[in-house]
């Protein structure tokens, strides 16, 4: 079965006291559903038309987990804590079986 990834660029970031917060809210809410972070924040270098911002990669063992883990209450509470405090680009891929 393919993994799947949460990946998120953040085009900007106006509160980050929020998004600390919610990154707290979100680690907790991932992990009930196997989400591993691997990458959050860091170093970026952007080609094309890419965003050279804040970016994290989050891997689960499923496509049905990782939409679980962004539907979830825990999840949802993150997302309110967030509010407008970023604008972002989020996704979630299915990875190569």
């Amino acid at each position: 079965m393919p993994k799947a990834y949460w990946v998120s660029v953040y085009r900007t970031v106006s509160d980050p006291e929020k998004l600390a917060a919610y990154g707290k809210l979100a680690r907790l809410a991932v992990q009930p559903w196997g989400g591993r972070t691997f990458v959050r924040g860091g170093r970026v270098v952007a080609y094309d038309a890419g965003i050279a911002e804040r970016t994290v990669l989050v891997e689960f063992d499923s496509f049905e987990q990782a939409v679980a883990a962004r539907e979830s209450a825990a999840y949802q509470e993150a997302l309110a804590v967030l509010a407008d405090g970023a604008e972002r680009d989020f996704r979630i891929v299915e990875g190569l079986d």
